[in-house]
């Protein structure tokens, strides 16, 4: 195979750091181990997958263990969004992943992804997400995600970087909702699916106060995202209106069946939707009386 050809397939993975010396080489050793990068095994220095980590100022050892797996290791922020745009302009692949350092990569998801837009034109993918950890709350919140692949309050992580680029990348004034601006603005744009193969989401030992804290602090930018596209869109109203978040997801494509298989899972998967909404209700009116003062 020709490093042009080589070039055309490859792989550019994205990965958003800070302090994650716990989790950082279990997923670069996941992206090692892909099946893709045994599809053509040709002696060179060109891979097939890219690895680049934008690190936000970690005082832990995550950039040094992750200089081990490549050398592009950068310093940016100063937000998620920021970091994955840096990232990008800095790859040089077909195609862009990006990740966060606590998820790892089954074996196939790069080999599912590359064939999947190159035999059926996808510009853009949905992974499944597995959330893996310890406890009972971890296995509410892995049953919770298994109901949103595909759906509008998913987003997509497999992307052509042409795309990516032409689309101008994250919206930098958001954080939190800014997957699902960049998942609307690539639906607009060319034909998205989703593969088989799942990423595993470790989210450890569960914890409700730094859950609903995370919860809280991505919810910030919602009035942003609802400024940029009017609170009256169709997509925003299900986003973040009561009834799809809580019955219409859960429901549609006969998803219902789950809910009545997992009776224990869906009175506690109900129970910290309802508490992720009376965080809302409490952060936003704290947030309306900052500005009114």
């Amino acid at each position: 195979m020709s490093l042009k050809l080589m070039h055309d397939k490859q792989v550019s993975v994205v990965i958003t750091t800070r302090n994650e010396e716990k989790n950082i080489e279990n997923c670069l050793e996941s992206i090692r181990n892909q099946t893709f990068n045994s599809q053509f095994p040709i002696p060179t220095s060109h891979s097939l997958i890219e690895i680049i980590v934008v690190d936000n100022n970690s005082t832990d050892r995550t950039k040094e263990i992750a200089a081990r797996y490549t050398e592009k290791v950068y310093n940016f922020g100063p937000e998620r969004s920021a970091q994955r745009n840096f990232g990008v302009e800095k790859a040089s692949g077909k195609y862009i992943l990006y990740l966060d350092a606590d998820m790892r990569l089954s074996e196939r998801v790069i080999e599912e992804c590359v064939s999947k837009c190159e035999n059926e034109g996808c510009i853009a993918l949905y992974i499944p997400e597995k959330i893996i950890g310890n406890g009972f709350w971890i296995m509410v919140r892995d049953f919770e995600r298994s109901f949103y692949t595909g759906t509008c309050i998913d987003a997509i992580r497999f992307i052509r970087r042409d795309k990516f680029l032409e689309l101008g990348g994250f919206d930098e004034n958001l954080t939190g909702p800014e997957d699902w601006d960049f998942d609307r603005r690539i639906r607009d744009n060319g034909k998205v699916s989703s593969i088989d193969s799942p990423i595993y989401h470790n989210e450890g030992e569960f914890n409700l106060k730094k859950y609903l804290k995370k919860k809280a602090y991505y919810s910030r930018s919602f009035d942003k995202y609802i400024d940029k596209y009017s609170k009256d869109d169709k997509i925003i109203r299900k986003q973040l209106g009561f009834w799809y978040r809580y019955f219409g997801v859960f429901m549609e494509d006969g998803k219902w069946r789950k809910l009545i298989a997992r009776p224990v899972l869906t009175l506690g998967m109900y129970w910290l939707r309802f508490m992720v909404g009376v965080r809302y209700l409490i952060s936003n009116r704290k947030g309306r009386g900052a500005d009114n003062v």
